[in-house]
């Protein structure tokens, strides 16, 4: 088949996705997972490939999740006619199978509708496949029925031996299953969000990433360059061969740019990989000191999240809506407001300690039985009545509270931190904010309570002036230095957990605060 009608049948492929895509809504699509890999983004891939297979050697081609074919009309203007052998694709999705095997029905391509987390893979290695392409489904963990998220968990942990989280979406199964249908040798390249380099639930696919194969690049896009039109999420190429990696191995991490020339570029060993939980920190950060005497700042810090209230527009009040339903004070604790309407990073207070802003906001909390709030404090009862009526009671987070109307307790706390944020620009501005608190506002769950504990707290307390030197080191704390124990989303979207900002070590923090004035020695876990 000539160049000319490869590129042809390409453009009938990009014509058909598009009105395959329209005959489907965005949430259909969103819960199954459906966002089709961009034509220019499959050529790089199946070219990066071809660069990675040995000359002449000939392709055994498998996609577990094929759509329309873009990785296999990639496969078809890339490689030489002569050097395929053979070509598979599974789609679960009739919607898209079928015209994905009418369009395809000239060629050497065995498109079979069916799911691949379902099939027997080849016994003998000789019927694998040499190549395996995949941008699986992005379909998270809460749209996977019970039965098969215990299925896929099962199969997952026999191949990879190791545990997935029920937090994983269906991409890491995807992953671990297609390890079976790999050639000894063979190589892979996965198209998958980049969340699963920081978060938890990718503990297991980052152990099977540095135990089971070796991997030759993991290429990420800047947070900024969202490859899916449909879909804000941060994506990265994962490329391994299945093989047991060497004691010396190192991975090639890349930054932004296209696969083959990135704007960064790092290698880190396999070692130094397999210590770190946070692998978005390369290429743009070294590898951590192996330290365990290093202080971290929840040596410094309790750091919990704000107040997560289950219904904001029902709890949390304006000083006209109390006066309105005429609320009990006793049931009322002043709280923030959201960032974007905290116009400075200092809250001052009044003589009662409630907050000096323009718009007063109050948490409504009351650990009392609806009998003893419906006898003693009926306009408290009324309010009530209405957030029933709006079904503000049938909540997740009402459902599991005792009290349907009763608030997770939190103390003022002087430090907070916003805990998500975007870089102004991509790189200048800081996605963090760090407040100094004098108030006895408590916080929504947009914000990190930084509790001081005991021995800082004493200090504090002793050296009142202590409280502006934190505050200002807060401010100044290196903006690469957060988003690296952070965790980045499509668009530009940062993140920091209470857990990640209480691994930050403290001298990058307070480097310009003496130690011993803060009576803390570096070889020394005071805390």
């Amino acid at each position: 088949m000539t160049v000319d009608t490869l590129h042809l049948l390409e453009n009938h492929r990009l014509e058909l996705q598009v009105a395959l895509d329209a005959g489907k809504s965005k949430v259909e699509r969103n819960q199954l997972g459906q966002f089709a890999t961009p034509s220019p983004l499959a050529t790089a891939m199946l070219e990066h490939a071809k660069q990675l297979l040995s000359v002449n050697q000939p392709v055994r081609f498998l996609d577990p999740a094929l759509g329309t074919g873009a990785f296999y009309s990639a496969l078809l203007r890339v490689f030489p006619d002569a050097c395929i052998a053979s070509a598979r694709g599974y789609e679960i999705d009739p919607h898209y199978g079928e015209p994905a095997q009418l369009l395809w029905r000239d060629r050497r391509a065995d498109i079979v509708i069916d799911d691949f987390t379902r099939v027997v893979p080849p016994k003998r290695d000789e019927d694998k496949f040499n190549l395996v392409i995949c941008n699986p489904p992005y379909v998270r963990h809460h749209h996977l029925e019970a039965e098969d998220k215990k299925r896929l968990q099962a199969q997952a942990a026999r191949i990879i031996h190791a545990n997935v989280s029920g937090l994983a979406g269906l991409y890491v199964y995807f992953l671990c299953i297609a390890h079976e249908w790999l050639q000894d040798g063979g190589i892979a390249g996965w198209l998958i969000p980049s969340e699963f380099m920081d978060v938890n639930y990718g503990s297991a696919l980052r152990y099977y990433l540095t135990t089971q194969v070796t991997v030759l690049d993991i290429h990420r896009f800047e947070p900024e360059e969202v490859q899916f039109d449909d879909a804000l999420v941060s994506s990265v190429v994962v490329w391994f061969r299945k093989q047991k990696p060497q004691a010396d191995h190192a991975v090639r991490f890349s930054l932004g740019g296209s696969l083959d020339n990135p704007h960064l570029a790092q290698d880190v060993s396999l070692a130094a990989l397999r210590d770190e939980s946070k692998w978005t920190r390369f290429p743009k950060q070294s590898v951590r000191a192996s330290s365990t005497t290093e202080l971290r700042f929840r040596d410094l810090f309790d750091i919990k999240r704000g107040i997560a209230t289950g219904a904001n527009d029902f709890f949390i009040l304006t000083a006209e809506q109390v006066r309105q339903h005429a609320l009990p004070a006793e049931f009322l604790t002043p709280i923030l407001p959201s960032p974007r309407y905290l116009d400075e990073d200092e809250v001052s207070a009044d003589t009662n300690g409630d907050p000096l802003l323009k718009h007063r906001l109050f948490l409504l909390d009351c650990d009392l039985s609806e009998t003893i709030v419906e006898s003693r404090y009926p306009t408290l009862w009324a309010y009530l009545q209405l957030g029933i009526a709006r079904g503000v009671h049938t909540g997740y987070l009402c459902q599991h509270r005792a009290v349907w109307y009763a608030q997770d307790k939190r103390t003022p706390a002087p430090f907070l931190c916003t805990y998500m944020g975007r870089l102004s620009n991509g790189h200048s501005e800081n996605p963090f904010r760090f407040i100094l608190n004098h108030s006895r506002a408590v916080a929504p769950n947009v914000y990190l309570n930084l509790y001081p504990k005991t021995p800082l707290d004493r200090m504090i307390r002793e050296q009142p002036d202590l409280k502006y030197t934190i505050w200002r080191s807060l401010q100044h704390i290196p903006v690469e230095r957060l988003v690296g124990e952070g965790r980045v989303y499509g668009g530009g979207l940062y993140k920091l957990e209470p857990k990640e900002l209480g691994n930050l070590p403290i001298e990058a923090v307070f480097d310009n605060i003496d130690f011993e004035f803060l009576m803390l020695p570096r070889q020394s876990a005071l805390f």
